[in-house]
C-alpha cells in the first residue's frame, strides 16, 4: 500500500480522475455509488462538506489504490484494509470487493459479501436492493430456477427500484425452464411499462422476436 500511495502522490489531479474513472468503468454496475459517496454530505454546512469531502476523495484514493494492484488475491487483501467511515461508503467499499471477488472465480465469497449489504439495516435502502439483485444474478444457474425465481418474484413487486431488471430476469429464467410463453408474457410487460428505459425496452423487443413472439408496439408510448 505504501508503494502505490507513493505513485499517486506523484501524479497530479486530472490523472488521478481519470485514472479512477477508468478503473470506475470496470464496474460500472457501481459507478454512480461511488460517486454518490465523493460528493455526498450536500445537507450539511459548508464545513461539513469539505470535512466528508476530504474524507470521500480519501477513501476514493485507497480504493484506486487497491484495484491498481496486478493480482487478485492482493486486490482483494487491499480493499479489506481499508476503513469506510459511513455506513454509505461501506456499502459501496463491499461492492468493489465483491466485484473483485467475482473477478477472481470466486462467486461464493462475492455473493456472500453482496448479501451483507443486503442485509444491513444501516445501508440506504437503494444499496440493499441493488446488493441483492446483483446476488441473485451472480449465483446464475447454480442455484436452483425455484429459488432464483422466488427472490426474484419479490424484487419485481412496484417500489423496488430494480423491478424491472428482476422481471427481465424471470423472463431469462422462464426461458431457461422451457415456459417460452411466460416468458414473452413478462417482456411484454416490460415493453409497456411507463418507466422502461429505451436500452431495456429494445432488448426486451428484441428477444420477444427471437422466441417467435409478435411485439405489441401499440404499448409503447
Amino acid at each position: 500500500m505504501s508503494n502505490t500511495d507513493g505513485f499517486i502522490e506523484e501524479v497530479n489531479e486530472e490523472v488521478r480522475r481519470d485514472r479512477m474513472m477508468g478503473y470506475l468503468r470496470r464496474y460500472g454496475w457501481i459507478a454512480a455509488l461511488v460517486i454518490l459517496v465523493i460528493v455526498g454530505g450536500v445537507t450539511f454546512s459548508e464545513y461539513r462538506k469539505a470535512q466528508d469531502r476530504a474524507q470521500a476523495e480519501g477513501l476514493g484514493d485507497a480504493m484506486l489504490a487497491a484495484v491498481s494492484v496486478n493480482d487478485d488475491a492482493g486486490r482483494i487483501a487491499a480493499l479489506s484494509e481499508i476503513e469506510a467511515e459511513t455506513p454509505r461508503a461501506n456499502a459501496v467499499l463491499r461492492m468493489i470487493t465483491a466485484a473483485t471477488q467475482a473477478d477472481a472465480g470466486d462467486a461464493t465469497r462475492a455473493v456472500e459479501t453482496l448479501n451483507s449489504i443486503a442485509t444491513d439495516n444501516d445501508v440506504p435502502e437503494i444499496y440493499r436492493q441493488l446488493a441483492q439483485f446483483k446476488a441473485i444474478t451472480l449465483q446464475g444457474t447454480d442455484t436452483p430456477a425455484r429459488e432464483r425465481r422466488q427472490a426474484l418474484e419479490q424484487m419485481a413487486q412496484p417500489g423496488n427500484a430494480f423491478r424491472l431488471l428482476a422481471t427481465e430476469q424471470l423472463a431469462l429464467t422462464d426461458i431457461e425452464v422451457g415456459e417460452t410463453d411466460s416468458a414473452i408474457k413478462r417482456y411484454q410487460a416490460i415493453v409497456a411499462d411507463a418507466e422502461v428505459t429505451s436500452d431495456l425496452q429494445h432488448r426486451a423487443l428484441q428477444v420477444i422476436v427471437a422466441l417467435g413472439g409478435e411485439p405489441d408496439l401499440s404499448a409503447i408510448g
